[in-house]
């Protein structure tokens, strides 16, 4: 992943350095920007080493509690690494010096552009209505999601010269051939070639009628969730991963949480001062909270003796008392949420990951689980577990879908 380190991120990190008062945070502060300045040129130097001081200028404002240094340098960070766009980022910031009219005129483009596109949708919906009378929300959604990826691969009509196609099932095509690319051949581009040949309209009509090709297709996904597993577990069980690695490790990846969930919602703050980790979207619209706590790298254990039994410790107690804590803001602000984005947060729930059973060796890995088990029993809405236990369950349900009888591709 690049990391972006340019003149924008200095004037910001410039307003963070105005609003922090921590001798402590200011000497961070210093040091990232001693490292962005030693580049060569006018280049400003960015890489792991950049997001590695700026996590510590967070820190050290969270322990001198500079809570509002805090929010700001992760909105450095979410924009170093491409969480945020420059645009955005710009703005949020008065970065540079505008013009009422070119910020007019951005907006207004921005306004034309988000009301064709939500008339187009609209009128796709109607028409699967249309041909479909008794189908559910959650299925007009589906089909108009499997059709915002297939726009993508958008082609221009040979019968009529000006109008223009969508394929349908051409974003699936594109990422089977980007993996087989990616994994099986010597490949530059793997992205740009799997663009290429699926924007042949021969080669997407010889996959959509073949069997094998979808079973091909099915077999790529099964392929491509398997690698991602792997890369999370390989984070979760590293002694010296952070919360943000696992979130990286996570993101995009909702299907490890189980089919009930849609997918993923793109705003994180919902709520004034809090930020979600990972905020799902269930198969009924309401919201699901994922908060995430340090693995092997967790600063304590996770359960204790107490009374010849196995009980989870403070460590895991406080993390599910945030969680409620959320879940408590969300509740407080559901109509806002609801009306602004659109959002179901009156039925919201969570899951807490937190920890590693190798974390205490001494203690079998079932008695950790059962302690954590008998703790969600007593909560009705939300749920701790260890990532070990998540990334087993995926693992579960993986070789369940790999063993099940083909249905086809749709």
């Amino acid at each position: 992943m690049t990391v972006r380190s340019d003149f924008a991120l200095e004037l910001q990190l410039g307003q963070v350095a105005a609003r922090a008062g921590d001798s402590r945070v200011k000497d961070a502060l210093t040091a990232v920007s001693r490292h962005m300045n030693a580049g060569t040129g006018r280049n400003r130097k960015g890489g792991r080493a950049l997001v590695g001081l700026l996590e510590e200028v967070r820190s050290a404002a969270a322990v001198a509690n500079e809570w509002q240094v805090v929010r700001l340098v992760q909105d450095s960070l979410d924009y170093a690494e491409g969480r945020i766009l420059r645009p955005d980022f710009e703005e949020r910031y008065e970065l540079f010096e505008r013009s009422t009219k070119p910020l007019s005129s951005h907006q207004d483009f921005a306004a034309r552009t988000l009301s064709s596109a939500l008339s187009f949708f609209s009128q796709l919906g109607d028409n699967y209505l249309v041909e479909h009378p008794g189908a559910a929300a959650d299925e007009v959604l589906a089909h108009v999601a499997a059709i915002s990826r297939d726009a993508r691969y958008m082609q221009q009509s040979q019968e009529r010269r000006g109008r223009y196609q969508i394929l349908r099932g051409s974003a699936e095509v594109a990422a089977w051939f980007e993996q087989v690319f990616t994994e099986r051949l010597d490949v530059e581009d793997p992205e740009r070639a799997a663009r290429r040949i699926v924007m042949s309209p021969e080669s997407l009509e010889i996959l959509a009628a073949d069997r094998e090709g979808q079973l091909l297709l099915q077999a790529a996904e099964l392929q491509r969730r398997r690698r991602g597993l792997r890369t999370l577990r390989a984070v979760v069980e590293d002694s010296g991963a952070s919360e943000s690695d696992v979130q990286r490790g996570l993101d995009g990846q909702h299907w490890i949480f189980g089919g009930q969930f849609v997918g993923q919602a793109v705003q994180r703050r919902l709520v004034p001062g809090d930020e979600i980790d990972i905020p799902l979207i269930r198969g009924d619209g309401a919201l699901h909270i994922v908060e995430l706590k340090r693995s092997m790298s967790l600063h304590g254990s996770l359960v204790k003796k107490h009374r010849g039994c196995w009980v989870p410790t403070a460590e895991v107690h406080d993390a599910v008392s945030q969680a409620v804590n959320y879940l408590v803001g969300l509740d407080e602000h559901r109509l806002r949420i609801r009306r602004e984005l659109g959002i179901e947060t009156r039925r919201a729930s969570a899951v807490v990951l937190i920890g590693h059973p190798a974390l205490q060796p001494d203690v079998a890995e079932e008695q950790i689980n059962e302690a954590l088990r008998t703790l969600n029993t007593h909560m009705s809405r939300v749920e701790v577990m260890t990532y070990k236990e998540l990334i087993d369950n995926a693992e579960r349900a993986l070789r369940a879908d790999a063993s099940a009888p083909s249905t086809g591709w749709p």
